[in-house]
Parts: C-alpha cells; structure tokens; sequence
C-alpha cells in the first residue's frame, strides 16, 4: 500500500516478469524463427498414419512435430538447456510444452500453432477455437495461461505462439486479437520474429510470437 501524488492510496503489484527472463524468451524465440526455416530447407514430407503424403516444407507437419523438428535446429549454445513435455506438479497427466533452464530459473512456456490453411489451401475454420476459445476442454492458447498459473511450477511461464501468414488472412491480427482477450495477464510489449522463404507453397512464411505472464501470487 502506498499513496500516489494526488493522496489517494493506492496497491503497488510486485511483477514477478523480469527484464533478464524476457530477454531469454526473446533470444530463443529469435533463434527458433531462424531454426524453422533450416529445418524448412531439408524439405521434411508429412506422412500422415494412413499414409497419406502431403507437400514437402515443415508446413504441413503437425504442432508437436513441427517443434521437434525446429527445435533440433537450434544452435549448439541451447543444448541441454530445453526440456519436452514436462508433468504438471498440479496435474500428471497434463504436460506442458517445453522449459527452458536459464540462469534465472525455469520458464514453463505452452505452444500453439496458428495454420489457417490446409496443404490443399482449403480453410480451416476450427483454428480460431485453437486460439482463443475460452473454454478449458478445448485447450486453446487462452486457457493455457491459467494452466500455467495455477500448474504450480516453480519459475516463470510464457505463451508461444508460431504460426504461417498469408496475404489476404494476416496472423498478426489474430494475435491482436488473444493480446487484447488477455492483456491483463501478459507483460506487454510481446516478443515478435518473422521467417520467410520456405518450401511449401502455401505455408511460406510465418511469424512467432510470446508473451510473458505476469505472476502476482508472490
């Protein structure tokens, strides 16, 4: 509690995002957006369970693959350092993305990708529900930040999003749209890196973003 210049009282929050953390996320998010496109230039094949083949380009591959694949591209200075599919101290069979060792602890962060179009260039109108569905049973990228929250994790956490841009349906305005739904719990401004130049014709560029989530609880 504190008074502000006028005299009125006023609640001082303790953020528990720190400049140093922020930059870690940056670093590796600059750094997985350089990685997508080496692991883009091997020209990786989806083929799907049934067997079927698609378009060669990372595009078509689904999230998890995509990160694995992005991930092994990562520079030498990043091994050791990330961890896949980590359980929830709150819940074992919830596991979260990816965390990250730095030296100012953990960061726990949850990913989702944002792919409006298919590897035939159809549309696919269910992924604003991947994004922004408020509802926990969908695991969108909204519910994941009070997942992270209350995971009881000790460190701090982040939500990831990478995704594929087209000209006429540009991905940033979905992410204007998840920052304006959950801006109270972010520490703005987000962390933003483009790629371009890979194979798939349809999926030839994109762009990553990340959000810091602000932790009052301490």
């Amino acid at each position: 509690m504190g008074v502000d210049k006028n005299g009125y009282e006023v609640v001082y929050c303790k953020k528990k995002v720190g400049y140093k953390m922020k930059n870690y996320l940056a670093d590796f998010l600059e750094n997985f957006s350089k990685s997508i496109v080496i692991a883009d230039n091997k020209r990786p094949q989806k083929i799907s369970r049934t067997g079927k083949t698609y378009q060669h380009g990372i595009g078509p591959h689904t999230e998890d693959e995509t990160v694995d694949l992005t991930l092994q591209e990562l520079p030498k200075k990043w091994d050791g350092l990330w961890k896949r599919f980590i359980p929830y101290p709150n819940n074992k069979r919830s596991k979260c993305d990816l965390s990250i060792e730095t030296e100012e602890g953990k960061l726990f962060i949850e990913i989702k990708m944002m792919r409006l179009f298919g590897d035939n260039g159809k549309t696919n109108d269910n992924i604003t529900m991947h994004i922004l569905s408020p509802y926990p049973q969908q695991r969108s990228a909204l519910t994941d930040i009070e997942k992270l929250k209350v995971s009881g994790f000790d460190g701090q956490k982040a939500i990831v999003i990478y995704g594929y841009d087209y000209d006429e349906y540009p991905i940033v305005r979905m992410m204007d749209c998840f920052e304006k739904l959950a801006q109270d719990d972010f520490d703005l401004p987000r962390v933003r890196f483009e790629f371009e130049g890979l194979v798939h014709p349809i999926h030839e560029k994109g762009e990553i973003f990340g959000w810091m989530i602000n932790d009052y609880s301490k």
